[in-house]
């Protein structure tokens, strides 16, 4: 790619998903960096509090109440951008959804709930900013996950639109780029990352879920978000055992769908009854939190994630600790099959 982007305190940024989680924790990171932002969510109670706290802060934001899975409501999220501060420098399609089950317990319509927010809601965001930014340049950056490239138990529909968001911003990518358009486009693809996703998906399990370890700053997807910005890059891991594991997923699928149908389901729910809440699938919550509770685990900052900047650094780290987990698959595939 040869699209050159500003630096963050000269953008616009518009960031779905901006009420809790990753989508806030880069908020407050561009703001501090001096962006400009048009933050969007369902959550408008919450929205407000934050524009609130940054503007007081000396920021410079702006909120949108908008549901990603309706395309005139994301439409109207850039219209208010082009209004108010004359166009938008970079897009962040940040919002998403959670269900915990088996996929033949959950309902049709919660299927389609999470597809509308997950999947389309990227498509419309990107083709919206991609109509934008062919005039003036810029980064798009979609929001996928490890599970873009691998899948887990009890989250197979959250798994199955995180492939299609992978597929579909490859696709887009390669038509940019034929037609020369300015926009670098990035598919950020964080691990298990310490954000309230788990208390808001919807759960059919009758278990308190959580997210298999290890556990990592929503603060490093915040920062792999904003070098993208910054940076034209096809895509960025944020978390080393998220590499580790797709690479051995790609490498060892036989192996690897042997340990994860073993231990996956296990690793995502606490030894505890589901707590009462109201998950926010098809409806806003109330939250503003970057972090979410989860007291079996301890999250950390991702080593790999800034090394990952430099390629052969991040090639020698990646190359050790595959060797090793390599190794303990080959164990682990002989109890397996033995």
């Amino acid at each position: 790619m040869n699209t050159r982007l500003k630096p963050i305190r000269e953008q616009t940024i518009v960031i779905t998903g901006a009420s809790s989680g990753i989508g806030l924790a880069t908020a407050k990171a561009a703001a501090e960096e001096g962006a400009k932002l048009v933050l969007a969510a369902r959550d408008e109670n919450s929205l407000k509090e934050i524009v609130e706290v940054l503007n007081r802060r000396g920021g410079n934001a702006i909120h949108v109440m908008a549901d990603v899975g309706q395309r005139a409501q994301v439409q109207a999220i850039a219209d208010r951008a082009i209004e108010h501060f004359g166009g938008f420098d970079t897009w962040v399609n940040d919002a998403g959804v959670g269900i915990y089950g088996h996929l033949e317990e959950i309902t049709d319509e919660d299927h389609h709930r999470l597809f509308d927010t997950n999947f389309w809601g990227v498509v419309y965001g990107s083709q919206i900013a991609a109509k934008h930014l062919r005039q003036r340049g810029g980064a798009l950056i979609n929001l996928g996950s490890v599970a873009s490239e691998m899948s887990l138990p009890l989250q197979g529909m959250y798994c199955a639109s995180k492939h299609a968001i992978k597929g579909f911003t490859d696709a887009l990518r390669l038509e940019l780029e034929e037609q020369h358009a300015p926009v670098s486009v990035t598919l950020i693809k964080p691990t298990s990352i310490a954000t309230p996703f788990a208390q808001h998906a919807k759960n059919y399990t009758g278990r308190e879920p959580t997210l298999p370890p290890p556990l990592y700053k929503p603060d490093d997807v915040a920062r792999a978000i904003l070098y993208a910005a910054r940076h034209p890059v096809r895509d960025i891991y944020v978390g080393g055992a998220g590499k580790v594991m797709t690479t051995l997923n790609k490498n060892f699928p036989s192996v690897m769908d042997q340990v994860s149908s073993r231990m996956m389901a296990h690793l995502q729910m606490r030894d505890e009854s589901a707590h009462e809440r109201e998950d926010s699938l098809a409806h806003a919550g109330h939250d503003g939190r970057i972090e979410g509770d989860y007291p079996d685990r301890h999250p950390r900052h991702s080593l790999y994630s800034p090394i990952s900047r430099h390629p052969l650094m991040a090639g020698a780290l990646v190359a050790a600790a595959g060797a090793a987990a390599a190794a303990m698959l080959r164990g682990t595939s002989r109890q397996v099959w033995h």
